[in-house]
């Protein structure tokens, strides 16, 4: 049923509770007949008309036009202000509720913008819990429908990275793909080069570096020709991904330092700890960097994050940087500190990162001589991992849990962990 459909039902639902005949609600502006079309779907009300009806049947504009009452709109409103506050938080299990709990009732049949608004919503906390076929699942109602632009671009955003977090790479690529390479090439935006920036990661996800070299080449230059601070990070930010992917490691430094630089001036508290935490994470992998530069990084950003409205998986994937950092460095009992925060922090929904933190305790236990409580954080870890879909980030965790096996001496561990890293890579 259309708005104006809805409208019509409305207004005649409302005339026949006052008792009145159309003759009575049209007399004198209006026409009996033009009270029937609207009534009946077939006219839509100019707003003058639609305030003067509302006049006549002694009701608000508001209900007249969206079904509630201006009391119940300020009530919905709050509602999802309360809900995404609680997904910006972290609070990824509250904010499910709170969106689901919106989309249960009617009131947002008639409210076409935050139905939408309440499906993203909703679609964004499913994945932050872990649950990428149930995002996909929400995502896709929500493609069939009429969106605006930036929000459809917004749905292909997270779509594409569900099926990517999921292993299925084809369907990440062709979301990606179907809007930015089809017949008629949109002109670049903000939210295009925020997409571009996630097919650029699938294509990394998927081995494709010859395809994502090109890409992020334009991706850079699309950026340029924008010039806005939001373009320009997450066109470099994940083309230094692509730089260090193919053996460019200090033009992946430069592109990264740009994208932080850039962050510094123009993003607000939270999101510039967060990319100066990945930055540090990506220093980390590059062998030529000194650690003792890079935990300090990490540790600055450790501070920020405390100071700002971080979630508690920004704080939790901080601290398993500094324990990798700090093995690294051979303080196992730091190590063992920050990873136990870590598992402190995360839930049930937080399952890759959990893994981590077992992985990483049971590292630094072993650095420490205790191996049963060693053993017992491995077992942790193939706990989660078993629970996770197959994908190249679990492939990845599989494998650097077979190698602490085998450094342990638990061969048998260790063959089946790298069987399974295998079967995550699709090999």
């Amino acid at each position: 049923m259309t708005g104006q459909e809805l409208v019509g039902q409305r207004i005649k639902a409302i005339r026949r509770q006052r008792g009145l005949s159309q003759a009575q609600l049209a007399h004198p502006e209006l026409s009996d007949s033009y009270v029937s079309l609207i009534e009946s779907g077939k006219r839509t009300p100019t707003p003058a008309v639609l305030e003067l009806l509302a006049q006549k049947l002694d009701c608000s504009l508001t209900y007249l036009v969206n079904g509630v009452t201006a009391e119940q709109m300020q009530e919905i409103e709050l509602g999802l202000g309360y809900a995404r506050l609680a997904l910006e938080n972290g609070e990824v299990v509250e904010a499910r509720n709170r969106f689901a709990e919106l989309l249960s009732g009617g009131a947002l049949a008639g409210l076409a913008r935050l139905r939408q608004d309440a499906e993203y919503g909703l679609a964004l906390a499913i994945e932050a819990c872990g649950d990428q076929a149930g995002s996909i699942a929400v995502l896709e109602r929500l493609r069939a429908d009429d969106l605006p632009p930036e929000r459809h671009v917004g749905v292909a955003i997270a779509l594409s990275r569900c099926h990517r977090d999921r292993g299925d790479l084809a369907a990440a690529v062709e979301v990606g793909e179907r809007i930015l390479t089809g017949a008629v090439r949109p002109s670049w935006t903000d939210e295009l080069v925020e997409l571009g920036a996630t097919l650029l990661s699938v294509y990394l996800a998927r081995g494709d570096l010859l395809r994502a070299r090109q890409f992020s080449a334009e991706l850079l230059s699309a950026a340029e020709t924008l010039g806005s601070p939001r373009a320009v990070v997450a066109a470099s930010w994940n083309s230094a991904l692509v730089a260090e992917a193919v053996g460019r490691a200090e033009d992946s430094l430069a592109l990264a330092e740009r994208a932080l630089a850039v962050q510094s001036e123009n993003g607000e508290p939270r999101n510039l700890a967060r990319m100066r935490l990945a930055f540090a994470s990506l220093q980390a992998r590059i062998p030529s960097q000194n650690v003792e530069d890079v935990r300090g990084l990490m540790l600055r950003a450790e501070r920020e994050l405390a100071q700002t409205s971080a979630s508690t998986v920004d704080r939790a994937r901080c601290a398993l940087e500094l324990a990798s950092v700090e093995l690294r460095l051979g303080q196992a009992d730091r190590a063992a500190d920050y990873a136990k925060s870590a598992q402190h922090m995360l839930t049930e929904a937080n399952r890759s990162l959990g893994a981590d933190s077992h992985l990483l305790l049971g590292r630094a236990y072993s650095a420490l001589g205790r191996g049963d409580e060693a053993a017992g954080e491995l077992r942790g870890v193939r706990d989660l991992l078993t629970q996770l879909p197959l994908s190249r980030r679990t492939a990845q965790t599989w494998y650097a849990a077979a190698e602490t096996m085998e450094s342990f001496g638990d061969h048998e561990g260790s063959v089946d962990a790298y069987r399974r890293a295998l079967a995550c890579a699709g090999l």
